[in-house]
């Protein structure tokens, strides 16, 4: 894991923690449901850790592999 991608797995991290901090602070009883900016920050940081934990990178299959090599060799 290069340090760019440590980086941004600990700013995921980071994100995910102020959105549960944000959904979970006291707030009036009538206020209803949690914070629907803290459900956008559980989004952005879920996002951003898959992103840093490398699901995100494009693999090529074989047959697109075997087309890249058909094309250099033209």
């Amino acid at each position: 894991m290069t340090t760019g991608r440590m980086i941004e797995l600990a700013a995921a991290v980071a994100i995910v923690v102020a959105g549960v901090w944000l959904y979970r602070r006291n707030k009036p009883v009538d206020d209803g449901y949690g914070s629907q900016g803290a459900v956008l920050l559980f989004a952005v940081g879920a996002i951003m850790g898959i992103h840093a934990l490398g699901g995100l990178d494009y693999r090529p299959t074989e047959s697109e592999l075997e087309v890249l090599k058909g094309h250099s060799r033209s």
